[in-house]
């Protein structure tokens, strides 16, 4: 179980595609990073609490297991692993020479995701709820659907426990161990 507290933090991650391309437009990429995800909670033991994948970037909440920045390799590196090798499988030149850049010190030719994501510490069961709320209303703010349970690619269904058959990812949401009301 997890308990959001000073001592015990959740993480908010935003994580924007390079360039802001909309890598993540397709539901094809979209499950790639689904599994990604789950590839990335069970390699580093992080729980991923909320999120939601936009075709530009992706907010997530997990645990503070980890570092931050131990968080974001596992879930960025396996991420962009996965979507490079699809990428490359099915041909898509275009998009691999829109994410090339120069070749750095590790001799990665590609780079999915921006090199300065937004990491955001939460300590209390108040911001976190907060958090939550900003993630799953992304889609329909950002004009992709009118209510947050019709956008495909989000954990809304599982917080109000109403999943879809074929949920794309499940959550660890219910790993949370809430405070008494008062």
């Amino acid at each position: 179980m997890f308990q959001v507290s000073r001592d015990t933090p959740a993480y908010f991650l935003t994580s924007v595609a390079h360039r802001r391309l909309p890598i993540f437009r397709t539901n094809a990429v979209k499950s790639i990073v689904c599994g990604a995800l789950d590839d990335a909670r069970k390699s580093s033991g992080a729980m991923i609490l909320a999120y939601v994948i936009m075709p530009d970037h992706t907010h997530l909440l997990t645990d503070g297991k980890r570092s931050i920045a131990d968080t974001l390799r596992f879930i960025n590196g396996i991420t962009a692993k996965k979507v490079i090798d699809y990428l490359k499988e099915n041909n898509f030149e275009s998009s691999l020479f829109k994410l090339r850049k120069q070749v750095g010190e590790r001799n990665h030719k590609h780079s999915v995701f921006e090199h300065h994501p937004d990491a955001f510490l939460v300590t209390s069961e108040s911001k976190l709820i907060e958090k939550v709320n900003y993630i799953h209303l992304n889609p329909v703010r950002a004009g992709l659907v009118e209510k947050p349970e019709d956008y495909l690619y989000s954990s809304f269904r599982l917080w109000r426990g109403h999943p879809v058959d074929e949920e794309p990812f499940l959550t660890d949401h219910k790993r949370i161990k809430w405070r008494p009301a008062a």
